[in-house]
């Protein structure tokens, strides 16, 4: 069992709790995504075990209410290994998931990881459908992407950016810089797509952002929360809004889940009392759209 500050990130080290929680949330507020947590896997029998577990859970997860999908990340499917393992490894479950109306959403990891990534999701997505992929605000080659993606039939993330380390060259790292490159990012995904976007982030002034271009273009989109963080605001956001909530679990747990505790009590100082955005006539605008 979780300790207390664990359980309020991670929904367990088992898929059998993971299956547990998203059951729990189908039917009311925020729709489950469900995260085995491990990554950058060199062998071939954690790679084959954690597809296999992907496919287990999408069959799960097909038999609850709700829109419910899975999360994975591409080093934990074999692209550190090789590319053509990566592929085979997301078909296997992209496969399972397409009878299943279950979606399959793409992690982005390191900067070396981001073409290949798009290259497999873009595939995948045309032969299954049902695809989504990661795109970080803060490489500067991500706009071009965006417009890469504009005319393919995959969805799109869109996060302010990862948790690894990016060389100047290629990255904005000051955080001004990077929000202004989010606000970019988003314009530019509702003037070229339309619809499939998701917009994932805790930032209050971001989403009002969103809400005001989803206005403006008349298109509907879906927020992406992780667990535990703004937890009243994603249930208050899910009665206006498609919600989906980034649900870890596996016995990788520690890191991420006190990683999570850490970076929240900064978020909680900045955004007291969970202020809830966007207001009630963007989101009675959007509820009517859905």
């Amino acid at each position: 069992m979780l300790p207390p500050v664990a359980n309020r990130f991670v929904a367990g080290e088992t898929p059998a709790e993971a299956i547990e929680y998203a059951r729990r949330r189908s039917g009311d507020g925020p729709n489950a995504m469900l995260n085995r947590l491990g990554s950058h896997h060199r062998d071939l029998s954690s790679v084959r075990a954690d597809a296999d577990e992907y496919v287990m859970l999408v069959e799960e997860l097909a038999r609850l209410d709700g829109d419910p999908a899975v999360s994975v990340k591409p080093t934990q499917l074999g692209l550190e290994i090789g590319e053509p393992l990566f592929r085979t490894s997301l078909e296997h479950i992209c496969e399972r998931a397409a009878g299943r109306d279950v979606a399959v959403w793409l992690d982005m990891e390191e900067h070396w990881t981001v073409e290949p990534t798009l290259e497999v999701a873009v595939d995948l997505a045309r032969e299954y459908g049902g695809v989504g992929v990661c795109i970080q605000a803060d490489l500067k080659r991500s706009r071009a992407d965006l417009r890469r993606l504009a005319d393919e039939p995959v969805r799109v993330r869109l996060v302010k950016g990862g948790a690894y380390d990016r060389p100047d060259p290629i990255a904005y790292t000051d955080p001004d810089r990077r929000d202004r490159a989010y606000r970019a990012l988003l314009s530019e995904a509702f003037d070229r797509l339309d619809g499939g976007i998701a917009v994932a982030t805790h930032d209050p002034a971001m989403l009002e952002h969103a809400v005001e271009l989803g206005d403006r273009h008349e298109t509907a989109f879906e927020i992406q929360m992780l667990m535990g963080v703004r937890p009243t605001a994603q249930r208050t956001l899910a009665d206006e809004y498609e919600v989906r909530e980034f649900v870890p679990y596996g016995p990788r747990w520690k890191r991420w889940a006190f990683n999570r505790a850490r970076r929240n009590l900064g978020f909680a100082a900045r955004a007291v009392g969970e202020t809830l955005v966007p207001t009630n006539r963007a989101a009675s605008g959007i509820a009517a759209r859905r």
